[in-house]
């Protein structure tokens, strides 16, 4: 059974000007609060850290009640009004993080991890971003469907309940546990809403998802049986997208060599641009490939462990330096991971090196063609699409690896004890076919 998780989604408000303005008010006033306490916590951090109660100990030097009707500083009693106590405890913990990160980066500085030489001390920066948490019945209501929210906001005075329309909502809170969400205000307005979910673990049905991230197409998938059978394969190339991006790069690379030295900040609308369209397209095509997956009968995904590795190619301020720095590998398997991992599946890593190098019926290394590098061409004479025999490849080394056929770290099949020096041969699709004594099979 999968363990717990949380995942948090974004329900926007449709809020007035005035509740925009409260809401503001209220954002403003807990940032405030978490300044002043910020410095409280930092200078009584030893001792508070010697409590039983971090969160108690901080109240006894800022709240009065009747067992302590003298804290050390009057001031948040004077200053904040009837601030709730469930907003004081989430403020207080968020401090808590803030000053305990401070002081952590600042011994390390003190012990020599540094970046460089002559790098000054950390400092403390009391103004920090933060949002209030709306604690659910206390500082926010829901109705039964999820329609309007009633929150309890600052006007200047007092704290009272708004009632604020919610413009829409996904289907993951029917799924799980809602928890207390955050106000977010900024531009817009929305709640940020954190949803406890347990998925139902896949059945397995010895079917993977190999996914080929490339810099011609998107990602190419196809579901790799156990016994090498190919069942059905998909490209996921966003022409349009990719369209627009790259028409935004070649502006940035036409602005760059008519310029001697970048300037800081140079381009930055379009690097902005191309960065929103390329999350686009990872968020779509990550949600493509891991519905396609689900709908073949996969419960696993594979990818290539390319994490930390670096583009060479390419000179400088050229497209084709600039199409690998685009390049969505990472990103894109982050996501697909995340959303896998939600809908009860897995995704695992195998050795990337040699998966479009080597055809995937045995034959040998493939030849490239110069100007159309997508198209591999076999020793035999037979042409095909290097990409989608990589995807082959990369199914064919989780099952060698599950069948304990071969290591997952090197890619390559054990060799026999008649020629041990002897270079052995990558494993491929077809390394299944021979281990299942089966004929080649491939019904996509």
């Amino acid at each position: 059974m999968p363990s717990k998780m949380i995942r948090t989604d974004k329900w926007p408000l449709q809020a007035t000007l005035q509740q925009r303005q409260l809401m503001q008010d209220t954002r403003d006033e807990y940032r405030v609060f978490c300044r002043a306490l910020s410095v409280v916590v930092l200078n009584n951090w030893a001792t508070l850290q010697q409590a039983p109660s971090f969160s108690a100990a901080v109240e006894r030097l800022i709240h009065p009640t009747k067992k302590n009707p003298s804290p050390r500083h009057h001031y948040f009693a004077q200053r904040f009004y009837k601030f709730p106590s469930y907003l004081r405890r989430a403020a207080i913990e968020f401090v808590k993080g803030q000053v305990s990160s401070y002081l952590t980066r600042y011994r390390e500085w003190q012990s020599g991890y540094r970046s460089r030489r002559d790098a000054k001390p950390p400092r403390f920066n009391a103004v920090a971003g933060c949002y209030p948490v709306m604690y659910r019945g206390q500082l926010v209501k829901f109705d039964a469907d999820f329609t309007t929210a009633s929150l309890k906001l600052w006007d200047g005075k007092e704290w009272l309940w708004h009632n604020v329309a919610i413009k829409a909502v996904r289907q993951r809170h029917l799924l799980g546990t809602v928890k207390s969400p955050a106000l977010v205000f900024n531009r817009h307005c929305h709640l940020a809403v954190p949803v406890e979910i347990q998925p139902e673990k896949l059945p397995d049905q010895q079917r993977v998802c190999a996914v080929d991230v490339g810099i011609n197409t998107l990602a190419t998938a196809s579901i790799v049986s156990s016994n090498g059978t190919v069942a059905a394969r998909r490209f996921f190339h966003p022409a349009a997208d990719m369209d627009r991006r790259d028409k935004r790069a070649a502006m940035i690379r036409g602005k760059a060599r008519k310029t001697g030295k970048l300037s800081k900040g140079f381009g930055r609308t379009w690097y902005r641009k191309v960065q929103r369209i390329n999350e686009n397209m990872a968020q779509q095509t990550s949600r493509q490939l891991v519905d396609f997956a689900l709908a073949e009968g996969a419960d696993m995904i594979v990818l290539e462990d390319l994490k930390g590795w670096r583009p060479k190619a390419g000179k400088k301020r050229s497209s084709l330096r600039q199409r690998f720095h685009q390049w969505l590998h990472r990103r894109l398997a982050t996501l697909i991971e995340h959303k896998m991992k939600e809908a009860g599946g897995k995704v695992v890593y195998v050795y990337a090196r040699g998966t479009s190098a080597w055809a995937f019926d045995g034959s040998g290394r493939v030849k490239r063609h110069k100007t159309q590098y997508e198209l591999a061409t076999f020793q035999s004479g037979k042409q095909y699409n290097a990409d989608l025999g990589a995807s082959y490849n990369m199914g064919a080394r989780y099952w060698a690896w599950k069948h304990k056929l071969t290591r997952r770290k090197d890619g390559q099949a054990s060799g026999g004890k008649r020629s041990p020096g002897s270079p052995r041969m990558p494993v491929t699709l077809s390394t299944l076919w021979r281990s299942d004594e089966a004929p080649n099979q491939c019904v996509a």
